[in-house]
C-alpha cells in the first residue's frame, strides 16, 4: 500500500492550522480584553506575559498558507480568490497590532493612549475576520471546475458575521484563562471575574452555531447524523458541556493552569466538529481532498522539507514557552 499524501497533506496543514488557532489565540485575547483593563501597568503586565513569543505563534499561519499552496494549489486559488477582502483585513490587523505591540512601550506619554487603542483594534480586527472567513468556508464557494465563479462578498454573509463574533469570544476566553495562568494579584482576579461571563457566552455561540449549520446546510446535517460520523461526533457536545462547567468550575478554585487548558481543549473540540463537518472536502461543498492536490511528485518533494521543519518548529517553540514559564508581575519589563 502506497502513501497517501493528500491525506498526509491534509493532516500537517490542519495540525498547523490548529496550532495556529491555540497559540495566537490567547495572544489575540490579550489585545481583545484591552479595553476591559483600564490601568497602564496592568495592560503592560499582559503584553509581558506574551512578549518573548508572540511574533513565533505566528510561525504556524504561515506554515499553514504555505503548505497549502504546496500540497492543495487549487484549493489555494479558491480561497483567495473568494476570500481575498477579509483575508486581507486579517492580515492588515495582525500588522498593525505588531506594530502596535513594540510601539506601545516606546510611545512617549502624549501617545501611549494611541498604541493602546491600536494593539487592542488590530487584535479585534484580526480575530473577527479570521471568523469571517471561517463562517464562509462553512457555507462553501461557487465552483465551476478549476474556477471560482462567486462574487467578491459572497463571504459577507448573516452567518459568517456571527461567526466572527464568536471567534472573538473564544478568543477572549483563551486571554483571559492564559492571564490567569501567568499573572496574580488583582489583574488575575479581573481575569478570573470576566472568564466566567465570557466562558458562558462562547457557551451559547457554539449552541447557536451547531443549530444553525446543519439546518442551513443539508450536506453537513448528513455528515452530523449519518453512521459512522455520528459515533465519532455524539461524544463532542457532551465533552463541550463538560469542558465549560469545568472552567466555570476551577475558576473558584487556586488552580491556575486548568481553566487555560479546559479552554484549550473546548476550543480543539470545536475545531473537531468543524473537520467533521467538512470532511472529506476541502473546499465545501464538493471539493474534495484528492481532488484539490497536487502531482504526487510535488507533495513528495514538499514533504521532505515539511518533515523536517515542523519538528524544528515545536523544539524551538516548546523551548521558549519552557524558558520564559511562571508568573509575570506587574513591573516586570519588557525591552
Amino acid at each position: 500500500m502506497g502513501i497517501d499524501l493528500p491525506i498526509i497533506w491534509a493532516v500537517i496543514i490542519a495540525f498547523g492550522l490548529m496550532m495556529y488557532v491555540v497559540m495566537d489565540g490567547f495572544d489575540l485575547g490579550i489585545g481583545i480584553l484591552f479595553p476591559f483593563v483600564k490601568d497602564r501597568n496592568d495592560r503592560d503586565c499582559m503584553v509581558n506575559t506574551v512578549a518573548p513569543v508572540w511574533d513565533g505563534n505566528e510561525t504556524w499561519l504561515v506554515l499553514g498558507g504555505a503548505g497549502l499552496l504546496a500540497a492543495f494549489p487549487l484549493a489555494y486559488s479558491f480561497l483567495l480568490s473568494a476570500l481575498y477582502l477579509p483575508l486581507v483585513l486579517m492580515l492588515a490587523g495582525l500588522i498593525w497590532r505588531g506594530v502596535a505591540f513594540e510601539f506601545r512601550f516606546k510611545a512617549d506619554e502624549e501617545h501611549k493612549w494611541f498604541w493602546d487603542h491600536a494593539f487592542a483594534w488590530g487584535s479585534y480586527i484580526a480575530t473577527f475576520f479570521q471568523g469571517v472567513a471561517l463562517g464562509a468556508v462553512i457555507n462553501g464557494f461557487k465552483v465551476e471546475g478549476p474556477s471560482y465563479i462567486g462574487g467578491a462578498f459572497d463571504w459577507l454573509t448573516p452567518f459568517s458575521l456571527f461567526t466572527g463574533l464568536g471567534l472573538l469570544v473564544a478568543y477572549a476566553l483563551l486571554g483571559s484563562t492564559w492571564l490567569i495562568m501567568k499573572t496574580e494579584g488583582d489583574l488575575q482576579r479581573r481575569m478570573i471575574e470576566l472568564a466566567r461571563p465570557i466562558t458562558l457566552t462562547l457557551l451559547g455561540v457554539i449552541v447557536v452555531v451547531s443549530i444553525w449549520t446543519p439546518l442551513t446546510h443539508a450536506d453537513v446535517a448528513a455528515r452530523w447524523f449519518t453512521f459512522p460520523n455520528l459515533i465519532f461526533f455524539s461524544p463532542v457536545p457532551i465533552l463541550v458541556l463538560a469542558a465549560s462547567l469545568g472552567i466555570l468550575h476551577f475558576l473558584k478554585r487556586e488552580t491556575h493552569s486548568t481553566p487555560f487548558l479546559l479552554a484549550l481543549a473546548l476550543l480543539f473540540l470545536g475545531y473537531s466538529g468543524l473537520g467533521i463537518s467538512m470532511w472529506p472536502n476541502i473546499i465545501p461543498p464538493d471539493v474534495s481532498i484528492r481532488a484539490a492536490a497536487g502531482p504526487p511528485q510535488s507533495l513528495g518533494f514538499a514533504l521532505v522539507g515539511a518533515l523536517f521543519i515542523v519538528p524544528i518548529i515545536l523544539t524551538y517553540t516548546a523551548w521558549s514557552y519552557y524558558v520564559f514559564r511562571g508568573k509575570v508581575k506587574v513591573g516586570d519589563g519588557y525591552h
